[in-house]
Protein backbone atom coordinates (compact mmCIF):
# COMPACT_ATOMS: atom_id res chain seq x y z
CA UNK A 1 0.00 0.00 0.00
CA UNK A 2 1.31 3.37 -0.70
CA UNK A 3 1.61 6.41 1.56
CA UNK A 4 -1.14 8.26 -0.21
CA UNK A 5 -3.18 5.47 0.23
CA UNK A 6 -2.72 4.72 3.92
CA UNK A 7 -2.99 8.89 3.95
CA UNK A 8 -6.62 8.47 2.41
CA UNK A 9 -7.17 5.28 4.56
CA UNK A 10 -6.95 7.31 7.90
CA UNK A 11 -9.23 10.23 6.58
CA UNK A 12 -12.32 7.91 5.98
CA UNK A 13 -11.30 5.46 8.69
CA UNK A 14 -11.49 7.10 12.29
CA UNK A 15 -11.32 3.12 13.73
CA UNK A 16 -7.98 3.47 11.65
CA UNK A 17 -6.92 6.50 12.72
CA UNK A 18 -8.38 5.38 16.17
CA UNK A 19 -5.78 2.73 16.09
CA UNK A 20 -2.70 4.40 14.99
CA UNK A 21 -2.69 7.02 17.79
CA UNK A 22 -3.58 4.09 20.98
CA UNK A 23 0.25 2.82 18.90
CA UNK A 24 1.64 6.03 19.65
CA UNK A 25 0.70 6.44 23.08
CA UNK A 26 1.52 3.36 23.65
CA UNK A 27 5.52 3.75 22.67
CA UNK A 28 5.05 6.95 24.43
CA UNK A 29 4.08 5.02 27.61
CA UNK A 30 6.61 1.84 27.42
CA UNK A 31 9.46 4.85 26.25
CA UNK A 32 8.20 8.19 28.16
CA UNK A 33 12.04 8.32 30.51
CA UNK A 34 14.15 7.68 27.26
CA UNK A 35 11.89 10.43 25.11
CA UNK A 36 12.13 13.07 28.29
CA UNK A 37 15.69 12.09 29.08
CA UNK A 38 16.78 12.71 25.14
CA UNK A 39 14.61 16.06 24.98
CA UNK A 40 16.23 17.07 28.23
CA UNK A 41 19.75 16.24 26.98
CA UNK A 42 18.73 17.94 23.89
CA UNK A 43 17.68 21.64 26.64
CA UNK A 44 21.21 20.86 28.77
CA UNK A 45 23.23 21.34 25.62
CA UNK A 46 21.52 24.73 23.95
CA UNK A 47 21.36 25.94 27.45
CA UNK A 48 25.13 24.95 28.08
CA UNK A 49 26.25 26.66 24.95
CA UNK A 50 24.79 29.74 25.31
CA UNK A 51 25.62 29.96 29.02
CA UNK A 52 29.00 29.41 27.91
CA UNK A 53 28.76 32.22 25.32
CA UNK A 54 27.73 34.75 28.78
CA UNK A 55 30.50 33.48 30.43
CA UNK A 56 33.29 33.97 27.88
CA UNK A 57 31.51 37.08 27.02
CA UNK A 58 31.65 38.61 30.78
CA UNK A 59 35.15 37.03 31.03
CA UNK A 60 36.77 38.35 28.07
CA UNK A 61 35.44 41.87 29.41
CA UNK A 62 37.12 41.58 32.52
CA UNK A 63 40.46 40.25 31.08
CA UNK A 64 40.31 43.37 28.50
CA UNK A 65 40.10 45.57 31.47
CA UNK A 66 42.76 44.09 33.09
CA UNK A 67 44.60 44.11 29.80
CA UNK A 68 45.16 47.58 29.36
CA UNK A 69 47.04 48.84 32.04
CA UNK A 70 50.01 45.82 31.59
CA UNK A 71 49.90 46.97 27.98
CA UNK A 72 50.38 50.88 28.89
CA UNK A 73 53.07 49.72 31.25
CA UNK A 74 54.53 47.81 28.34
CA UNK A 75 54.71 51.08 25.80
CA UNK A 76 56.08 52.63 28.59
CA UNK A 77 58.95 50.47 28.64
CA UNK A 78 58.11 49.13 32.23
CA UNK A 79 58.94 45.43 31.42
CA UNK A 80 58.48 44.26 34.96
CA UNK A 81 55.34 45.71 35.93
CA UNK A 82 54.36 45.21 32.70
CA UNK A 83 54.53 41.23 33.29
CA UNK A 84 54.29 40.88 36.98
CA UNK A 85 51.43 43.60 37.59
CA UNK A 86 51.52 46.59 39.86
CA UNK A 87 49.41 45.23 43.10
CA UNK A 88 46.52 47.44 42.05
CA UNK A 89 46.51 45.74 38.92
CA UNK A 90 47.42 42.40 37.44
CA UNK A 91 50.09 42.03 34.74
CA UNK A 92 50.21 40.16 31.27
CA UNK A 93 51.27 36.89 32.68
CA UNK A 94 48.36 36.72 34.95
CA UNK A 95 46.14 37.74 32.22
CA UNK A 96 47.05 35.07 29.91
CA UNK A 97 46.82 32.53 32.59
CA UNK A 98 43.77 33.46 34.02
CA UNK A 99 41.93 34.19 30.78
CA UNK A 100 43.91 32.20 28.48
CA UNK A 101 40.84 31.15 26.57
CA UNK A 102 39.28 34.54 25.96
CA UNK A 103 40.54 36.99 23.21
CA UNK A 104 41.66 39.79 25.39
CA UNK A 105 43.99 36.24 27.52
CA UNK A 106 45.16 34.96 24.05
CA UNK A 107 46.63 38.78 23.22
CA UNK A 108 47.95 38.64 26.36
CA UNK A 109 50.29 35.72 25.36
CA UNK A 110 51.41 38.38 22.71
CA UNK A 111 52.19 40.90 24.74
CA UNK A 112 53.92 39.21 27.83
CA UNK A 113 56.26 37.23 24.76
CA UNK A 114 56.76 40.79 23.52
CA UNK A 115 57.85 42.10 26.77
CA UNK A 116 60.56 38.59 27.42
CA UNK A 117 62.29 39.11 24.37
CA UNK A 118 62.76 42.72 25.11
CA UNK A 119 64.18 41.22 29.01
CA UNK A 120 66.32 38.72 26.88
CA UNK A 121 64.18 35.86 28.37
CA UNK A 122 63.98 34.13 24.75
CA UNK A 123 62.79 30.94 25.80
CA UNK A 124 59.84 31.83 27.75
CA UNK A 125 59.30 35.12 24.61
CA UNK A 126 58.96 31.82 22.72
CA UNK A 127 56.34 29.58 24.63
CA UNK A 128 54.29 32.53 25.32
CA UNK A 129 54.27 33.60 21.56
CA UNK A 130 53.70 29.89 20.28
CA UNK A 131 50.35 30.66 22.44
CA UNK A 132 49.21 33.13 20.51
CA UNK A 133 46.72 32.49 17.96
CA UNK A 134 45.07 34.99 15.56
CA UNK A 135 43.75 35.33 12.16
CA UNK A 136 44.54 39.39 11.73
CA UNK A 137 46.91 40.32 9.18
CA UNK A 138 49.11 42.19 11.46
CA UNK A 139 50.21 40.56 14.40
CA UNK A 140 49.82 37.03 13.75
CA UNK A 141 52.83 37.66 11.17
CA UNK A 142 54.44 40.03 13.73
CA UNK A 143 54.31 36.72 16.08
CA UNK A 144 55.60 34.59 14.15
CA UNK A 145 58.62 37.09 13.54
CA UNK A 146 59.37 37.74 16.89
CA UNK A 147 59.74 33.86 17.13
CA UNK A 148 62.36 34.00 14.53
CA UNK A 149 63.60 37.22 15.99
CA UNK A 150 64.08 34.92 19.95
CA UNK A 151 65.85 32.69 17.91
CA UNK A 152 68.29 34.02 16.05
CA UNK A 153 69.35 35.60 19.71
CA UNK A 154 70.01 31.97 20.41
CA UNK A 155 71.63 31.62 17.23
CA UNK A 156 69.19 28.58 16.46
CA UNK A 157 69.36 30.34 12.72
CA UNK A 158 67.50 27.23 11.39
CA UNK A 159 64.47 27.77 13.44
CA UNK A 160 64.48 31.26 12.96
CA UNK A 161 64.57 30.58 9.29
CA UNK A 162 61.49 28.43 9.46
CA UNK A 163 59.51 31.27 12.00
CA UNK A 164 60.83 34.21 9.02
CA UNK A 165 59.60 31.74 6.43
CA UNK A 166 56.12 31.87 8.39
CA UNK A 167 55.61 35.60 8.72
CA UNK A 168 56.79 36.45 4.85
CA UNK A 169 54.33 33.47 4.06
CA UNK A 170 50.76 34.71 6.24
CA UNK A 171 48.89 36.53 4.15
CA UNK A 172 51.86 38.04 1.99
CA UNK A 173 51.23 41.68 1.15
CA UNK A 174 53.78 44.46 0.12
CA UNK A 175 53.69 46.10 3.59
CA UNK A 176 54.82 43.65 5.74
CA UNK A 177 56.15 41.00 3.99
CA UNK A 178 59.41 42.20 2.31
CA UNK A 179 60.90 42.98 5.79
CA UNK A 180 59.85 39.23 7.00
CA UNK A 181 61.77 38.03 3.81
CA UNK A 182 65.10 40.30 4.59
CA UNK A 183 65.15 38.56 8.04
CA UNK A 184 64.70 35.61 6.16
CA UNK A 185 67.83 36.24 4.19
CA UNK A 186 70.18 37.15 7.05
CA UNK A 187 68.41 34.46 8.99
CA UNK A 188 70.15 32.18 6.14
CA UNK A 189 73.42 34.02 5.61
CA UNK A 190 74.16 33.65 9.45
CA UNK A 191 73.84 29.51 8.77
CA UNK A 192 75.77 29.82 5.86
CA UNK A 193 73.39 28.87 3.60
CA UNK A 194 74.05 31.57 1.27
CA UNK A 195 72.49 29.90 -2.19
CA UNK A 196 69.28 30.12 0.08
CA UNK A 197 69.87 33.85 1.14
CA UNK A 198 70.49 35.08 -2.38
CA UNK A 199 66.94 33.12 -3.60
CA UNK A 200 65.19 35.12 -0.82
CA UNK A 201 66.95 38.40 -1.98
CA UNK A 202 65.50 37.60 -5.47
CA UNK A 203 62.18 37.05 -4.01
CA UNK A 204 62.07 40.38 -2.74
CA UNK A 205 63.26 42.05 -5.80
CA UNK A 206 60.60 39.95 -8.02
CA UNK A 207 57.72 40.55 -5.97
CA UNK A 208 58.17 43.60 -4.15
CA UNK A 209 60.39 45.74 -6.56
CA UNK A 210 58.97 48.98 -5.03
CA UNK A 211 59.54 48.30 -1.55
CA UNK A 212 62.87 49.80 0.40
CA UNK A 213 63.91 46.34 1.14
CA UNK A 214 64.27 45.64 -2.90
CA UNK A 215 67.13 48.35 -2.71
CA UNK A 216 69.02 46.71 0.26
CA UNK A 217 68.31 43.11 -1.02
CA UNK A 218 70.27 44.19 -4.70
CA UNK A 219 72.99 45.67 -2.47
CA UNK A 220 73.11 42.66 -0.03
CA UNK A 221 72.79 40.08 -3.11
CA UNK A 222 75.47 41.22 -5.06
CA UNK A 223 77.40 41.22 -2.22
CA UNK A 224 77.03 37.41 -1.79
CA UNK A 225 77.87 36.89 -5.02
CA UNK A 226 80.91 38.28 -5.25
CA UNK A 227 81.95 36.72 -2.08
CA UNK A 228 80.99 33.37 -3.91
CA UNK A 229 82.99 34.26 -6.85
CA UNK A 230 86.18 35.19 -4.77
CA UNK A 231 86.00 31.48 -3.21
Amino acid sequence: MSKKNTALEFLEDPDALAGQLERAEDFFEKNRNILFGVVGGIVLLIAGYFGYQYYQSTQDETAQNELFPAVYKLEADSLKQALNGTGANPGLLSVADNYGSTNAGNLAEFYAGLALLKQGKNDEAIEHLKSFSSSDLLVQARAYALIGDAYMEKKSFDEAADYYQKAADYKPNKFFSPAYLTKLAVAYEQAKQNDKAIETYDSIIEKYPESVDAINAKKYKSMLEAMAGES
